[in-house]
């Protein structure tokens, strides 16, 4: 507990202590009036800027003034097409659901605690809805995958919900197969008591008698299930870098756009909430920037997607080492931004991997396996943080901050035995019991190795008279 009150804290602090810097990226405007796309200047090695201290980032200038006279020393100049690469790519479904992964999509849906979603995911296996919720595995086991289509099967005759019914009606029609026996979503050895959450098929008798909530997430676990048996989304990306050079000089400027589209949408027809609507999505240059003039998030996408939907046949028609015309350079304002605070969900996904908030679903259960608590500890242990008052959850956000009185807690520790505050001893507490579990050590030699621990550093706290 004291460790995760650390994380909180420190997350805190670092975001208090935070200043942004501005900072003045370049992008210039290729093609005709009609028909251009937008490419981001880059730095390189061959580029005149390169380790230049006029630079704030490989994309970006400290000053406007450096900006300025940068774009100024690139007009008369020709611009060709260097690289052009087309590639295709396939994104199956995501793993299945654990505890973690469903309290942290129910706190970002539903904006909802960790310790309530496991109480209507309890509810819902009490009433033989789905299987047991406190499972820390996203897999299946290779018994469970050889009955599968009893599961299907289930909800294909006694789930009423329209929308799952379409789902399931296109598997049918297009032939999905549901052997599952080869694929990621099967693997025993990643399975310790329990297998993943999914539907059972069962106790539709009971679904009506759910409230609306209750509902939403049942619907959330079948889908995330059914998501794994229809192929995979394909996309097809475009990365295009516009070369500048000047005939009498030896530097070369580098602009970059990189463009990815949808053309089978996959299992995105399940987990998606517009299946229909066709996706882009640009690939950005420069991590954790802001640009100056996004009003919010919803904005910025919806504008950066027509920008996309228009200009991605003129990316389509582009050649490596044609000509190509510059119509304008404009400097772009952004500024570094703070790291987020966690919320109710992402910190049980923190706890879950030792501390390290990890996007990368397939990442974070490659190195699953030295966590803080278990499935079935973790929301108690933010429900106690925030009954002590250590720590506050907006009712509305689930975004957690820390209290005064829970600072004041974590100075004391951390000036008299700062190791506690560390996610990664704890996680190495966590993956000596889960060995002593295994038989992989024994457990005399475990407890030898902590008491001696313990001791030492109680030993340094005590005054000796």
């Amino acid at each position: 507990m004291t460790c995760v009150l650390g994380m909180i804290v420190s997350r805190e602090r670092e975001i208090r202590n935070f200043i942004k810097t501005k900072y003045y990226r370049i992008q210039g405007i290729f093609g005709n009036k009609d028909s251009n796309f937008v490419a981001e200047w880059k730095v390189n090695e061959k580029s005149k800027m390169f380790e230049n201290p006029k630079l704030y980032n490989e994309s970006g200038f400290k000053r406007e003034q450096d900006a300025k006279e940068f774009i100024e020393s690139l007009h008369g100049r020709d611009a060709i097409i260097s690289e052009l690469k087309k590639t295709k790519q396939k994104e199956n479904a995501p793993l299945l659901f654990n505890l973690a992964e469903i309290q942290n999509e129910c706190t970002k849906r539903f904006k909802i605690k960790p310790d309530k979603t496991l109480e209507i995911i309890q509810n819902l296996y009490e009433k033989k809805l789905v299987t047991y919720p406190r499972t820390d595995a996203r897999v299946l086991s290779t018994t469970v995958a050889k009955e599968i289509n009893k599961n299907l099967n289930g909800i294909a005759q006694k789930f009423n919900d329209e929308e799952i019914q379409i789902i399931i009606k296109k598997m049918i029609d297009e032939k999905y197969s549901t052997n599952l026996l080869n694929t990621k979503y099967v693997n025993d050895k990643k399975i310790t008591d329990h297998y993943a959450i999914i539907p059972t098929g069962q106790g539709y008798e009971n679904y009506e008698k759910l409230a609306d909530l209750e509902k939403q997430i049942y619907k959330l676990i079948v889908k995330r299930f059914l998501a794994i048996f229809y192929p995979a989304a394909e996309f097809e990306k475009i990365n295009v870098t516009v070369k500048i050079k000047e005939n009498n000089e030896s530097s070369e400027e580098n602009f970059i756009t990189s463009t990815k589209i949808c053309i089978k949408n996959g299992f995105l027809d399940v987990l998606r909430q517009k299946p229909n609507k066709q996706s882009t999505e640009k690939t950005q240059n420069v991590e954790n920037t802001v640009d100056k003039d996004e009003k919010n998030v919803e904005e910025h996408d919806n504008k950066q997607g027509a920008v996309e939907n228009s200009n991605l046949d003129v990316l389509k028609s582009l050649k490596k080492g044609m000509e190509i015309y510059i119509q304008n350079f404009e400097i772009k304002e952004a500024e570094t931004a703070p790291p987020t605070r966690y919320n109710s969900g992402s910190i049980i996904l923190a706890m879950e991997n030792a501390g390290k908030l990890i996007e990368d679903e397939e990442l974070r259960e490659q190195i699953k396996g030295a966590g803080i608590g278990t499935s079935a500890t973790r929301s108690e242990i933010i429900k106690k943080l925030e009954k002590i008052k250590y720590i506050e959850i907006n009712g509305k956000t689930q975004i957690i901050v820390p209290t005064e009185k829970g600072e004041a807690i974590y100075d004391i520790v951390n000036n008299c035995m700062p190791d506690i505050l560390n996610p990664k001893l704890t996680a190495s507490w966590e993956k000596g019991l889960d060995m002593v579990s295994k038989k992989e050590i024994e457990a005399n030699i475990f407890m030898n190795k902590l008491e001696n621990y313990i001791k030492s550093k109680f030993d340094k706290l005590v005054v000796k008279w």
